[in-house]
């Protein structure tokens, strides 16, 4: 490969399930709208706080969807690479999980 050439591109790990993703992700963005429509229409707290908490679990369930196909493909394809790439695929996994803990 020359310098010039761009590098192939890049299978997500998560291909064979993109469009299950994107149902899920669209059905988040309709729960979210229907927060902004519960506050603009004075809904009690509690209930919003509800849906929030709700929406919250969705996403973290995609996020766990995503990282465990993150972790089937792309780091089991480093590893079978290199153990430096193996290396640097985990590293990328740690700092992933690191800001899924945190939010």
């Amino acid at each position: 490969m020359s310098a010039t050439t761009p590098p192939p591109p890049v299978t997500p790990g998560y291909s064979d399930t993109k469009e299950a993703h994107l149902k899920r992700l669209r059905r988040i963005e309709g729960q979210v709208r229907g927060i902004a429509r519960m506050v603009e229409e004075d809904t009690y707290c509690i209930d919003v706080l509800t849906q929030v908490s709700a929406v919250t679990r969705a996403l973290q369930a995609v996020s766990l969807g995503l990282l465990e196909e993150h972790v089937a493909h792309c780091v089991v394809d480093a590893a079978r690479e290199s153990d430096e790439a193996a290396a640097a695929k985990v590293d990328e996994v740690v700092a992933a999980v690191t800001r899924l803990v945190r939010s």
